[in-house]
């Protein structure tokens, strides 16, 4: 360990002498953030009479000195926030109440540290001030859990053929209590701890120009933040997908401007469950976007076709990569009101995105495509786009590509993160959308950047392939805590379902855990707003009217009313597009029967066509029904949820 860094850590473990306490309230004065000031920087936060989060200490380790030890406070300043933020996009709700106390701290070292409260939570971030550039060896970022807690931690599962801060950000949800947790395990955000009667998340926001924050215990009570260190050198590896491996890194995390504003370390709290499916703090976070004209953004649903391999039948043609595939494609979105057909892996070469495939007529789709009013989204590997980003977006443009897929990051250290700000800013001057996969969770990149509108970052759909990880239980945790971190391109839509007993992984016949309506249920319970549905288009066209309602779900939403929910359990919610209503709920492998109450409807009459579980779908998953009938404000109704279960209803106002 480096001097300078082992001096920074001794003193943040002293008593400092002589502090400055100072302390902030949220709004409704429940929720309060604790400073003090003296050998070193230290925060707490509290619910009420609750300790959240015990005295943790915060630090920067840099090339010339630790900022935030021995530190010397010049100017302190209180504000009070009371704002509305209309969003662009709006993926949970269009207006959002950005409330909050914030108390900046000035040092004479050339930095501030800004703290925020919230009804919901808490923050705090560094500044940098200065004139010069600065190299950051280590952030200390600490985070004291007050008490005995249960953790859900997605664990990195380390690759062989790379360091551990190379991972997909695609793992299942480890429960344990931290008391047991491993100090070797390495987690990546958002991080979930049950307090007993408070639950609390723990990610970051606005995280641009800087590595992402993963997180290993320290000692029976503490989590630490962890960087992933500068690349020093890289390496081109992989077979059919190749990325960028770094094989070798610096003993610093970051190089920083003379001034410069790092993410904000974000404390979600929650004492119901439902709270959590509600905060979009890391939303409220990220900094705005640098323009206001986003109505060129055009979210929608898409068909995805590389989780069930193309495998049509009962056409006259060979299905695979050619034309006459996506017309067909193109046929189906037109005729079940899909609004965009996407083109996934295999389209181009993976390194030359010039080098069209044998067999596909880039020209005469694209032309098939407009005719139809269907538009198109390309799959790229990330570093094709990367070395050919200008020329490809040009030819993307003349073909009419409305929207990309990138893939294959799997890493999110400093130099990485300058990708995702270079492909977000150039596939934006193209009017162009862009998704990410093999990412990094959201972060609040999706407020920066309107056109980047979801992203992978979740243990998905594509895990049925080949493992039993995406199942209901998983299903039911993932809204609770991926999620709060911002949109997440799960990809349901499966036509072949299976209950507990009957799944079987198979990459020639993939089918879903849970219900036919589970799998309808996710594309108004998950939050994306660029959704893909990823069935099988020869199982889904001999099912008209299921897809017509399918199709028909809005992917952002004017309001959003969580009705009830447990982590892990169930969901069960309302949110709302212009004047429909549409209710949702979600279960794991338990069968539920939920109260519905539409005290949240306007005072008109709704006609209401509902799917929901058909009487034998705990034995055969893929039964539902669909039904419709007259309801009103205040009318109650239960739902009836099989294991793996799942219901959806459109509430419209009948005129």
């Amino acid at each position: 360990m480096k001097p300078s860094l082992l001096f920074a850590l001794t003193l943040l473990t002293m008593t400092a002498v002589g502090q400055s306490v100072m302390e902030i309230f949220s709004p409704s004065k429940k929720i309060s953030v604790k400073v003090t000031v003296g050998d070193s920087i230290r925060y707490s936060v509290w619910y009420g009479a609750e300790n959240i989060i015990g005295q943790s200490a915060i630090a920067l380790v840099t090339d010339r000195k630790s900022l935030g030890v021995r530190s010397n406070l010049k100017e302190k300043k209180l504000r009070s926030v009371k704002e509305t933020i209309e969003n662009a996009i709006p993926f949970k709700r269009r207006f959002i109440p950005d409330e909050y106390s914030e108390l900046t701290l000035k040092f004479r070292e050339g930095f501030t540290v800004k703290f925020r409260a919230y009804d919901d939570g808490a923050a705090y971030r560094f500044e940098i001030n200065g004139k010069d550039s600065l190299i950051i060896k280590n952030e200390i970022a600490s985070f004291n859990l007050a008490g005995s807690s249960v953790l859900y931690w997605p664990e990195v599962s380390k690759r062989d053929d790379a360091d551990e801060f190379h991972t997909s950000f695609e793992e299942p949800y480890k429960i344990v209590l931290l008391t047991d947790l491993s100090k070797t395990s390495l987690g990546f955000t958002p991080v979930l701890a049950d307090l007993k009667h408070t639950k609390v998340f723990i990610t970051e926001s606005d995280l641009l120009n800087y590595p992402g924050m993963f997180l290993r215990k320290k000692n029976s009570q503490t989590i630490v933040g962890v960087f992933a260190p500068y690349p020093k050198k890289e390496e081109v590896k992989g077979g059919g997908f190749r990325q960028w491996i770094v094989t070798e890194r610096n003993d610093f995390i970051a190089k920083v401007s003379g001034t410069q504003s790092l993410p904000w370390r974000v404390i979600g709290i929650a004492r119901e469950d439902k709270e959590l499916l509600m905060n979009d703090l890391v939303f409220r976070l990220a900094s705005p976007p640098s323009t206001s004209d986003w109505s060129w953004v055009s979210p929608g649903i898409s068909t995805e076709e590389w989780i069930c391999g193309i495998n049509l039948y009962g056409v006259d043609f060979k299905a695979g990569l050619n034309t006459e595939t996506y017309k067909y494609y193109i046929d189906f979105a037109k005729d079940t009101g899909l609004d965009y057909v996407m083109l996934d892996a295999g389209w181009s070469d993976s390194d030359d995105l010039f080098k069209i495939t044998p067999g596909m007529d880039m020209d005469e789709i694209a032309r098939y495509a407009k005719s139809k009013n269907i538009k198109l989204i390309l799959w790229t590997l990330a570093m094709t786009l990367d070395r050919q980003l200008d020329e490809a977006l040009v030819m993307f443009n003349k073909w009419g590509v409305k929207a990309l897929m990138t893939d294959f990051m799997d890493r999110d250290d400093q130099k990485m993160m300058s990708f995702y700000k270079r492909i977000s800013e150039a596939t934006a001057k193209h009017q162009l959308m862009i998704m990410f996969h093999g990412a990094f969770k959201g972060s609040g990149f999706e407020r920066t950047y309107p056109n980047a509108l979801t992203r992978e970052g979740v243990l998905g759909s594509e895990y049925n392939v080949w493992s039993e990880k995406a199942n209901p239980e998983h299903d039911l945790l993932i809204p609770f805590i991926r999620m709060a971190s911002g949109p997440m391109d799960y990809e349901p839509g499966f036509m072949k379902n299976a209950n507990k007993q009957t799944f079987k992984p198979l990459p020639d016949m993939v089918m879903s855990q849970g219900t036919r309506t589970h799998q309808l249920a996710m594309f108004v319970v998950y939050e994306s707003p660029m959704q893909m549905f990823s069935g099988n288009p020869s199982d889904a066209w001999k099912e008209k009217d299921f897809m017509r309602y399918l199709s028909s779900i809005p992917t952002t939403w004017d309001e959003t009313i969580i009705l009830d929910a447990k982590l892990g359990d169930y969901v069960l919610l309302a949110r709302r597009k212009n004047n429909d209503w549409y209710v949702a709920a979600l279960t794991d492998w338990t069968a539920r029967e939920l109260d519905v109450d539409l005290s949240f409807l306007a005072d008109k009459s709704y006609l209401m066509t509902s799917v929901q579980d058909g009487f034998n779908a705990a034995k055969n998953a893929a039964d539902y029904q669909m039904k419709s009938k007259a309801v009103k404000k205040g009318d109650t109704m239960k739902v009836t949820l099989a294991p793996g279960g799942g219901f959806v209803a459109k509430l419209t106002v009948v005129e």
